[in-house]
């Protein structure tokens, strides 16, 4: 039995579809990412806390949904918009449906969305704040229209570990092989909502890794004498994130640090810098990067809403890597410290594996302290 369900944005823009998922309505900020494949990743990266994602893809599902693939073993997202939800799941991996996981894990969701008007929209005019619910289009607009933006809030929270814990699993049978010789470096996380895989990276470069919630002092840090420290992805507002930023401020130079995504912008906070809200973000897996220093093209996933503010580094720290739709910064490092970190995401999953190589940058530079 379907429902009749909309999506309407906060500036009154009303989608209709059918309700799938968990039943209820949900508020959000919604946004768009254009990766043809990878929903299960999507679903569980904590870095989409607080937002309606919109799948650009026409055809959700068929793949079904399986343990493995997941990010986190509970998604955060607040809700999820698609154009068409498979009925039939057709995958050997698979072990229940896309809306059987979403109605177990209270996710509410709307399919028969006219997506490319969507998106196109939320292009044209912004990420903007928006509730998915079966209720009256009015009711859902004075929901949308009440929701706090994503602008001030620190949502990581809301998705870090609660207690300290060492993590060993590998990429296994995915894994492309790192061999290693010698001692194990030990590598501290700092978790603002990592993605799984990023820990399995960096096990898969031979490092031992102990995961910290976020609001882990530096000098709780240092007691655990790591070798390097790395700062995770996460949702949110970076610059609400003040105890990520008087962390990382207190680290600098006392341990080699690589950060990804919000722990790319906590160190450009940390360095000094401010960050701003882009328009949209960037959310896929086809994201052309450029390395400054070779020249090379790089096809990235990313999935984030606000930005590094280069001109606020000038003399701080320099800029390693630039994104090519719009030139906006991708990558810096400080050159006192040796500390560096990029925008995008070099684990991938989903997504292309062009930025691996920065796992085996991070070990050289604990090596080179070492």
């Amino acid at each position: 039995m379907t429902e009749r369900a909309h999506l309407v944005l906060a500036d009154g823009t009303a989608f209709p579809g059918t309700a799938m998922g968990a039943p209820g309505a949900t508020t959000g900020e919604a946004v768009f990412t254009t990766g043809m494949t990878g929903y299960q990743e999507v679903l569980t990266d904590p870095s989409y806390a607080g937002q309606l994602v919109t799948m650009t893809a026409p055809e959700m599902g068929n793949t079904g949904v399986n343990p493995e693939d997941q990010e986190t073993r509970t998604p955060s997202l607040a809700g999820f918009i698609v154009h068409e939800l498979s009925r039939v799941t057709s995958n050997w991996r698979a072990t229940e449906s896309l809306d059987a996981y979403l109605k177990r894990n209270k996710i509410v969701g709307i399919t028969g969305v006219d997506t490319r008007t969507l998106t196109r929209h939320l292009r044209d005019n912004g990420s903007q704040m928006a509730c998915i619910g079966t209720d009256d289009v009015k009711t859902l607009h004075d929901r949308a229209k009440a929701a706090p933006p994503m602008t001030g809030r620190d949502l990581t929270d809301l998705v870090t570990c609660k207690q300290t814990h060492e993590w060993t699993e590998g990429s296994g049978v995915w894994k492309i092989a790192h061999d290693r010789q010698g001692r194990r470096h030990h590598v501290v996380a700092i978790d603002y909502g990592v993605k799984e895989n990023i820990l399995r990276c960096l096990v898969d470069v031979g490092c031992k890794v102990t995961v910290v919630p976020s609001r882990t002092t530096a000098d709780q840090v240092l007691a655990l004498k790591p070798d390097g420290v790395f700062l995770s992805n996460g949702p949110g507002d970076p610059a609400a994130v003040k105890h990520g930023i008087e962390t990382v401020r207190s680290l600098l130079g006392k341990k080699p640090v690589f950060g990804i995504c919000l722990g790319h912008q906590i160190l450009g906070l940390a360095l000094g810098g401010s960050t701003y809200k882009l328009k949209f973000g960037h959310r896929g897996l086809n994201q052309p990067v450029k390395d400054l220093a070779t020249g090379r093209v790089e096809v990235t996933t990313q999935n984030h809403g606000f930005c590094v503010d280069l001109d606020s580094l000038k003399g701080k720290c320099d800029m390693t890597h630039i994104h090519l739709n719009d030139g906006t910064c991708e990558g810096i490092v400080h050159p006192d410290s040796g500390a560096f970190s990029v925008q995008y995401h070099p684990e991938a999953s989903a997504g292309p594996h062009d930025a691996r190589y920065l796992f085996d940058r991070f070990v050289a530079n604990m090596d080179q302290k070492a």
